[in-house]
């Protein structure tokens, strides 16, 4: 269908100029009139105008995670006391970072044109992904917009919180040992080496503890670029193969058995979809289409896998909580809170608090898990410390015993 060209004037008489896709004239002025815009000109578009804006959106940036749940918020909060252009309009126009004004400028822009805000979206498909837009178009459907945008604002929220704690969870340790590793080289490259030259001269053999410090040792001092090479190359190689279907499958099996790690992720990933699933419930999106679109955001192989079987089941017919315990992968309290919410009616309710539970739970993992680790880690750092001094220690004390001193 062809494009128009209007210039019209709102209720509250502010100029409105844009586009509007429409089989002619008169259907294009109908559907503004429907609009409640008093009609100044209406006319066909330059032919250029069609193939730019059906061009594929690739020049610019997207918004992440932290700059989408802040546009989602602002969004909710203005939806409510003013009109959608008018809260795009303001939004795009109080955003610090270029990137962000651009991507909020043309989305305002489509939705100027007469586009629903879904559509808009869709022109900055990197920074709205579907499920996003798929919950904004089902409240538009409804004339819920509002409502629908402080749920996905609520959920968004949720998930940076979490996202966050997880971070937090892993980079301690990480940074820890890092720095307990860098430590323990500086001490055998830098130490131990000047240390034994003292020994050079002694005819006694040194104590077994002793040369294997100063094998390992010698080792990292003249061949510590064959170590940065094997790392590279191996994680370049296990990239690589990480692209094998198959491969990928075998890895992320194996991290859903590891015992701390695996439950870590179990949990993380059955939070997130009880969550979704029941602010899309809740907005009376189609329970089909929310697990289709949620196993897009899945990027553990086994469980995107799981969801896959619970699409078809759920397609044949099948009821939720029946499918996820056939995969095998959802822990069994969701299980049964998901059943009792289908046999009660209340599926959005009994997922929410499915996901309150699981969220509390790892809340405790992560702070036991810390509370463990931590120590673990600084002695397993003060063991390899006391077996390097005790290797120079003993060589010490046994010719003290030579020389009977």
């Amino acid at each position: 269908m062809p494009d128009f060209a209007y210039h019209a004037i709102d209720p509250d008489g502010r100029e409105q100029r844009g586009r509007i896709t429409a089989a002619n004239d008169d259907a294009a002025r109908d559907r503004l009139i429907s609009k409640d815009l008093y009609i100044v000109s209406v006319a066909p578009a330059p032919a250029r105008a069609p193939v730019l804006a059906s061009l594929p959106i690739k020049r610019q940036p997207r918004l992440n995670a932290k700059q989408l749940t802040l546009f989602t918020r602002q969004l909710s909060s203005l939806a409510q006391v003013s009109p959608l252009e008018e809260a795009l309009r303001t939004i795009s126009r109080q955003s610090e970072q270029p990137h962000v004004r651009k991507i909020l400028t043309e989305v305002h822009a489509g939705v100027v044109e007469g586009q629903r805000l879904s559509e808009a979206m869709r022109r900055e498909g990197n920074s709205f992904p579907p499920l996003y837009r798929a919950m904004i178009a089902a409240g538009e459907g409804a004339g819920t917009l509002p409502l629908i945008t402080e749920r996905l604002a609520i959920l968004l929220e949720r998930q940076a919180e979490m996202r966050g704690k997880l971070i937090g969870a892993l980079a301690y340790p990480a940074i820890l040992s890092l720095v307990a590793i860098l430590v323990v080289m500086g001490l055998m490259v830098s130490v131990v080496p000047r240390v034994v030259e003292q020994f050079d001269n002694v005819d006694q053999q040194l104590p077994l503890i002793t040369r294997i410090v100063i094998g390992i040792s010698a080792f990292l001092a003249n061949y510590y670029w064959v170590i940065i090479i094997a790392f590279v190359l191996g994680g370049l190689l296990f990239v690589q193969a990480l692209k094998r279907p198959a491969f990928r499958l075998s890895v992320d099996r194996t991290v859903l058995r590891i015992p701390l790690l695996g439950k870590l992720l179990r949990n993380l990933h059955a939070a997130r979809m009880a969550r979704t699933l029941a602010t899309m419930v809740a907005s009376r999106l189609p329970l089909l289409e929310g697990l289709r679109l949620t196993g897009g955001t899945i990027r553990n192989k086994v469980l995107s896998a799981a969801n896959d079987d619970i699409v078809e089941s759920v397609r044949s017919g099948g009821s939720l909580s029946g499918a996820m315990r056939t995969s095998g992968v959802f822990p069994p309290l969701l299980v049964y809170l998901t059943a009792s919410g289908e046999s009660a009616g209340q599926l959005d309710i009994m997922l929410e608090r499915a996901a309150e539970y699981l969220e509390r739970e790892f809340d405790n993992f992560t702070s036991t898990a810390l509370s463990l680790l931590e120590p673990l880690i600084i002695v397993a750092m003060g063991g390899v410390v006391a077996v390097i001094i005790l290797a120079i220690l003993l060589p010490i004390l046994q010719l003290q015993n030579l020389t009977g001193l």
